[in-house]
């Protein structure tokens, strides 16, 4: 951690008081290879090179953008480094669905409400998916044998408290199974996930819950098949049926992605920054992140995300509490 501690120091320390067209970092609050990583090297790609897959010689956006890795305690940690650069406006953090479950679980002192709301980007989608070879065929097959002894049947998952966790809690109240009951199995991430349902040893798991990014590989080489969506509808180019197909609307969570500067920001850098998400978001390299990563737009910016961040926060603490989480 002090590692990575001072590698964000010294890259907010060199963008502090700057033109924010000359330099950002942009901080991925989990370990590489996540969504939130995701999310943040999309961007970064996205800042880097405005004429995207139309091959068209645009300067860039902002002319050096860096990404720092800062895991643990599902983005608190990272949170609580973002309060330490208060006004350093050459800072931004990818936030999103699951801090706001991280912040309930780990009685975080502080929370998004805190931070400078920038913009949410996009929506990502749940996945249950099971190996290849499992007994399960269907969402169903699965429910029927969760039931019959929910310790027996653990799911797996992103961290504890996140939208990994409550999905799994969603799922067994709408299937008729004690949220207390059901044994959750937390991993850092996406990977560590894949290996423990492709493993043949004993203590991993045989259910998965996650974003579809982090399963995708697998997903479309057959190494994994997902029974299920949390979506509105069907992700484009696939087969996998949504929770409201399958007669589980009240599985409903989304994982939406957001981006978030410290405390302290001025209002002009502020409206800068919003500025600099709008022409981003505007960018064919962002449309196709979207369209290669089956997010879907959600674009909300400045006050409007600032409320909803209020609203959201609110809604996910209830959740927590009623499914027995916090």
């Amino acid at each position: 951690m002090g590692l990575v501690t001072a590698a964000l120091t010294q890259a907010a320390g060199s963008a502090q008081n700057s033109d924010l067209r000359t330099r950002l970092t942009v901080v991925a609050p989990a370990a590489a290879g996540g969504g939130w990583d995701l999310v943040a090297r999309e961007t970064q790609r996205a800042l880097r090179t405005p004429g995207g897959d139309s091959g068209t010689e645009l300067p860039a956006m902002v002319n050096n953008v860096q990404v720092v890795n800062v895991p643990g305690a599902g983005g608190t940690i990272g949170l609580s480094q973002l309060e330490r650069l208060t006004g350093d406006a050459g800072t931004v953090m990818v936030t999103g669905t699951v801090m706001m479950g991280s912040i309930v679980r780990n009685k975080s002192t502080f929370t998004l409400a805190d931070t400078t709301p920038i913009a949410r980007l996009a929506e990502d989608f749940e996945v249950i998916a099971v190996p290849r070879d499992s007994e399960f065929k269907t969402l169903d097959d699965l429910l029927r044998k969760w039931r019959e002894d929910p310790a027996a049947l653990p799911i797996g998952g992103g961290s504890a408290g996140g939208i990994d966790h409550m999905v799994a809690a969603q799922l067994a109240r709408s299937a008729d199974i004690d949220p207390a009951r059901i044994v959750y199995s937390a991993y850092s991430g996406g990977g560590e996930l894949t290996l423990s349902l492709l493993s043949p040893q004993a203590g991993t798991v045989d259910v998965g819950i996650s974003g579809y990014n982090d399963f995708r590989d697998l997903l479309e080489g057959g190494d994994l098949r997902a029974l299920a969506v949390v979506a509105p509808e069907r992700l484009p180019n696939t087969d996998i049926p949504t929770m409201i197909e399958l007669g589980y609307p009240e599985v409903d969570l989304v994982n939406w992605r957001g981006i978030v500067a410290p405390p302290g920001v001025t209002p002009e850098e502020r409206t800068e920054l919003i500025r600099i998400t709008e022409e981003m978001i505007a960018t064919p390299a962002w449309r196709s992140a979207v369209e290669r990563n089956r997010w879907k737009d959600s674009y909300l910016s400045g006050d409007r995300f600032g409320a909803f961040l209020v609203d959201e926060q609110a809604r996910i603490d209830g959740l927590l509490r009623d499914l027995g989480l916090a």
